[in-house]
């Protein structure tokens, strides 16, 4: 009776470890199918907003609209700035949706947990810098202009040389105030597009990840 109540016990040891690698390998291929998506919707969006703003850019935002808001002054200026911005920025952005691609191709073919967690982490790194560059060109490429407009815009010029006269730091902290203060809506409405964009993408795929470190375990 004990050598049968024994063997039943190892066949049930035996069937429970089956039934444990069985579920695990069904939570790998369910985790692992969900982040490839996750990873190839962000690709395709990342192309969608490439494409998106580049319609903006030739219809919306040509020499016609630079001219009508800075105007002669520094039309010439302005227009040499937004060649070189654009440039700088088609050729990282194009970096960045190829880094989109390969994090997307490296995560379909993987076989192992921890080589998909480390997608993971790789994909939303990639994500974050791609943000982060995109905020923060905008900035650079905003004060880079204010710059210009401050050095060679007439109407500046006038506002500057105002200040100068009468002496009012009240007027130069209330301006210097008014643009910076515009600058960081700007900013903020930029981080919430994102946010909004990517944000749910990137919580998903963290939320893979937690569920692939208790698999690995």
């Amino acid at each position: 009776m004990m050598e049968e109540l024994d063997l039943l016990k190892k066949d049930w040891k035996k069937n429970e470890n089956s039934f444990e690698q069985v579920s695990e390998t069904s939570i790998y291929k369910m985790i692992h199918k969900r982040s490839s998506s996750i990873v190839k919707l962000i690709l395709i969006i990342s192309i969608l907003e490439f494409i998106l703003w580049n319609v903006i850019s030739f219809f919306f935002l040509g020499d016609g609209y630079i001219k009508k808001k800075y105007g002669n002054d520094i039309f010439k200026y302005v227009v040499e700035i937004n060649t070189v911005y654009n440039v700088i920025n088609y050729i990282v952005v194009a970096c960045f949706i190829y880094l989109f691609y390969k994090n997307y191709k490296r995560i379909s073919t993987t076989t192992s947990t921890k080589q998909l967690m480390n997608d993971i982490l790789k994909t939303r790194r990639t994500v974050l810098y791609y943000v982060w560059f995109n905020i923060l060109f905008f900035v650079f490429g905003s004060l880079v202009i204010l710059y210009v407009q401050l050095n060679y815009d007439s109407k500046y010029l006038k506002i500057i040389e105002k200040i100068h006269q009468d002496n009012s730091n009240l007027l130069l902290l209330k301006s210097v105030g008014i643009v910076l203060g515009s600058l960081l809506i700007i900013v903020i409405l930029i981080w919430l597009f994102y946010k909004l964009l990517y944000g749910i993408l990137l919580r998903k795929l963290n939320k893979n990840y937690k569920e692939l470190e208790k698999i690995d375990l």
